[in-house]
Parts: structure tokens; C-alpha cells; sequence
């Protein structure tokens, strides 16, 4: 019995590990999935909310719970065989996307960080993103709500991290409305990430803000879509990148039909002078079936120049804001078929046979 329950727990770890893998691949931003351990969390507490206790008699005997029999884990672990069968149905680089995956993973998306203040009150600076191209202008925002007396200007400073050590700074000035306020760095520095110290005199008293940011090396353009086609139960979605240097990229987007989200692709290719186009893959088991009425869209496209020896960081770029819209091909060929995957089906196989041992 204990060798059972060690050999459940590996395997129930191995199909978390590897699902966690798929949706976090391309989820190297600020943001991350947090929408899964929030649904988790609200549902358990919906429960623990809403199921009156258990009405005991006087005196009732307390029970105490049986142990698991070999059957409870013969079937748990036939579950965790039909989840895993389930989500090997999709490859890696075609997977459905949920409209609240969707708004969890918003690409270059900065989250703003609100610092607590004495009386209720809130300290809150707001990037437009989180990754900027050197060179670029960065706007910062900052608001400041409470009881307290603010001086007319902020001080903003981008230093290292490991240092502690300024490399730019401005002034935020007082506009629109009271108590915010705006101003202007340049990301002129080498890539890398970044602290962002915005200080405020509160009640004649300095109160530091800090949060982060990086800096990307300029990777290229991107240069619009190709003729969208079918082929072998795909749609295959052309983009084409113009790289400043050769290596490997990864491409990851989100597609959508109308305004719903359907897939997450994502696709590795070495593009250089003569190759400059990546073709992304939508499967028949995420599009068979949809009422597309219109265009298809491309959102939140993100490059990433993959490390060409150990060590070196993974650089980022990203595509146009308002993503792309391109004309679908006729999609009733595609067809709802689980993608072949002998590697996938032969470890689907091996949890059956383990669950029947049960």
C-alpha cells in the first residue's frame, strides 16, 4: 500500500507539472496565470461558504474516517489518466484558450502596484507596459489619494538593481487632476531589468515607491501576415519577422474568432537574412466546428530570441497593439481528431494499465 500511494503522488505530480508547462511557456511577462490559483481559491471557499454543518444528535460517538480503500486510488488514479488523455488531445502548440486565460495573459502588460497609505489612502504608479525597447520613451503615472499634503512634483529614478545605482531620472509634474501626475524617462540603458524608484514628499515626510521594469534589445520587425491556408487539419497562419540578428525565436499569439478567444499557438523556428517568416498552427480540435463570421484576429504577439549558449538571457519583443485581422480560409475540412502524439498515447496507455492494477 505505501509503494501504491508513492507511485499515485508521482504521477498525479507529473500531470500538473506537465500541464503547468504548457500555458506558462510563453508566460515570462509580468503577468502571470494567476487566474488558475484564483478560480481554486474562490471555489473552495465558495464550498466551505455555502454547505451547513453536519447536525449531529446529543451524544452522537465521534467517527472517525476510514482510510482510502485500494479502490479509491484505483479510481483517482483512472482520473488522473482521463485528464491527462484529455489534454494530450491538443499539441503543444495549438491549445484551447479561455476567455479568462485570455484576460490573465495580456502580453506586455503592466500591473499597476498600489503602496497603502495612513487614512485609507493609496500610492499607485501605472506604466503603459513592462517591457520597453532601448531607446524608447517611458511614461509614468503616478496617483496619489488620502488625507495627505503632496508636494506639486514627484521624483521619478530608474536604477540596478544589484547596485542600487541611478542611471536616469525626471520629475513628475502635477497634471489634469489633483494628486496625479506625469513625466518621462528614456530606456537608453543596456538590457536588463530595472528598479523604478517614484518618491513623493507626503506631510513634509519622503515616501519611496519601487517597482520594476526591463529593458529589451531591439530584435526586428515585424512585418503583417502572409496568405493564410489549410493544411493536414491545420490553419496555417504566416508571420512574418524581419530579425537584426540570426538565432532562434519562439512566436506565441493568441487567436481569436470575433471578439472570443479560441487558441493559444505558439511555434520555434531559426529565422536569419534568407528565412523570415514563422508559421503558426491552429489545430482542427480548437477551430472544427466555429462560426467564423468575418475575419480571424492575432493578438498579443511575443517574440522571444532564445539563448544561444547557457546563460545568456532570453530577449523579448513584441508585435503591434491592436494585433492583426487577416480572412479566413473555408475551415470545414478541419475536424475535431486528437492530434497523433505515439509518445502521449503510450503514457495515456501506461496510467490505464496502472489504474486497472488497482
Amino acid at each position: 500500500m505505501p509503494g501504491k500511494a508513492v507511485l499515485l503522488l508521482t504521477m498525479v505530480t507529473a500531470g500538473v507539472v506537465g500541464t503547468g508547462y504548457l500555458l506558462s511557456a510563453d508566460n515570462h511577462t509580468h503577468t502571470q496565470f494567476s487566474w488558475l490559483t484564483e478560480l481554486a481559491s474562490k471555489d473552495e471557499s465558495a464550498f466551505v461558504q455555502n454547505t451547513p454543518p453536519a447536525k449531529q444528535p446529543p451524544n452522537a460517538p465521534t467517527q472517525q474516517p476510514e482510510p482510502p480503500s485500494d479502490n479509491a486510488l484505483g479510481f483517482m488514479l483512472a482520473s488522473v489518466a482521463d485528464q491527462y488523455a484529455e489534454s494530450t488531445r491538443y499539441p503543444a502548440w495549438s491549445v484551447p484558450l479561455s476567455p479568462e486565460q485570455a484576460s490573465a495573459y495580456r502580453g506586455n502588460h503592466y500591473e499597476p502596484v498600489s503602496l497603502p497609505l495612513e487614512g485609507n489612502g493609496q500610492f499607485t504608479v501605472t506604466l503603459e507596459k513592462y517591457r520597453f525597447t532601448e531607446g524608447e520613451q517611458i511614461l509614468i503615472a503616478a496617483a496619489i489619494q488620502g488625507p495627505q499634503v503632496v508636494d506639486r512634483s514627484l521624483s521619478a529614478t530608474l536604477e540596478r538593481p544589484e547596485s542600487r545605482e541611478a542611471v536616469a531620472s525626471t520629475t513628475l509634474e502635477e497634471a489634469g487632476s489633483q494628486g496625479y501626475f506625469e513625466g518621462v524617462l528614456s530606456a537608453d540603458e543596456s538590457p536588463g531589468e530595472y528598479r523604478l524608484i517614484v518618491e513623493a514628499r507626503l506631510d513634509g515626510k519622503p515616501v519611496r515607491h519601487a517597482s520594476t521594469l526591463t529593458i529589451e534589445p531591439y530584435l526586428g520587425e515585424f512585418d503583417g501576415l502572409g496568405d493564410a491556408r489549410i493544411s493536414n487539419n491545420n490553419l496555417i497562419i504566416p508571420v512574418r519577422f524581419s530579425p537584426e540578428d540570426p538565432g532562434f525565436y519562439a512566436l506565441s499569439a493568441q487567436l481569436y474568432v470575433g471578439q472570443r478567444p479560441v487558441a493559444q499557438l505558439q511555434m520555434e523556428k531559426r529565422l536569419d537574412s534568407t528565412s523570415d517568416t514563422i508559421n503558426l498552427k491552429a489545430h482542427g480540435t480548437v477551430l472544427a466546428n466555429q462560426s467564423v463570421d468575418g475575419q480571424l484576429h492575432l493578438k498579443n504577439l511575443q517574440i522571444r530570441q532564445l539563448p544561444a549558449r547557457p546563460g545568456d538571457r532570453t530577449n523579448y519583443a513584441f508585435g503591434p497593439d491592436e494585433g492583426y485581422s487577416f480572412t479566413s480560409p473555408d475551415l470545414d475540412s478541419l475536424t475535431d481528431t486528437p492530434a497523433v502524439n505515439p509518445e502521449s498515447e503510450q503514457r495515456a496507455a501506461l496510467l490505464r494499465q496502472l489504474a486497472d492494477k488497482f
